[in-house]
């Protein structure tokens, strides 16, 4: 069988079709794409213990079932839906119960307990200047880029999973919601959360050139 040419990966609907027609080279491309942020969200749901047999054992339901994929939402929301689906089956079959707030690891409300920040969430003292010329001058700086990377591996797995899946991958809020099994509320707020690190990390190096 000819395989779909992979310059057309970048059209979806050329992608579904490689991946519905077995196309080796179609699974290797949502392969490339989606694996980092499946192991994100199957680690958001199960914790690092399970996430890697989670995120196999997601890939075989791919495979099973695109044929049955109807494209009523994104490719990637779909294989994402996957991932929580098996995620949280592998919660239940180890009878454990985890919840997201648990994971996420804070009381709700105490992102706005910091002392850079009033009870209403906005800052108690101005943002500090940039030391660079634009903001995006200042993000191409090597060693802050290590402070935002460093911070993004350490925040709580609900956090960093809702962040990457909202800011990085653009997912809607809903999607995300769907995905993380909360409501789009509570992704705004753990979205917020790793917001506010991440603002408060970018203050810091403005600050005293470290993380």
């Amino acid at each position: 069988m000819a395989k779909v040419n992979t310059t057309d990966y970048c059209n979806e609907q050329v992608l579904i079709a490689g991946l519905i027609a077995g196309d080796d080279c179609a699974f290797c491309e949502i392969i490339k794409r989606f694996q980092h942020t499946m192991l994100i969200v199957a680690r958001a749901i199960t914790g690092d213990t399970f996430a890697d047999d989670v995120v196999q054992d997601a890939w075989v339901a791919i495979y099973k079932n695109i044929a049955k994929f109807e494209q009523r939402s994104s490719l990637k929301t779909w294989v994402m839906t996957i991932v929580s689906n098996e995620a949280k089956a592998r919660l239940r079959r180890e009878s454990r119960k985890v919840s997201l707030d648990e994971l996420d690891g804070e009381v709700p409300g105490s992102y706005l307990d910091g002392a850079n920040f009033t009870s209403d969430g906005h800052r108690s003292s101005p943002t500090p200047s940039w030391r660079s010329e634009s903001p995006e001058e200042l993000l191409e700086e090597k060693q802050l880029q290590h402070c935002i990377n460093k911070t993004l591996n350490i925040l709580p797995p609900a956090q960093k999973a809702a962040f990457i899946l909202r800011d990085i991958e653009q997912e809607s809020f809903d999607d995300i919601g769907n995905i993380l099994q909360v409501s789009a509320a509570n992704v705004r707020v753990l979205v917020h959360r790793a917001r506010l690190t991440l603002l408060q990390v970018i203050d810091r190096f403005q600050e005293t050139g470290t993380c």
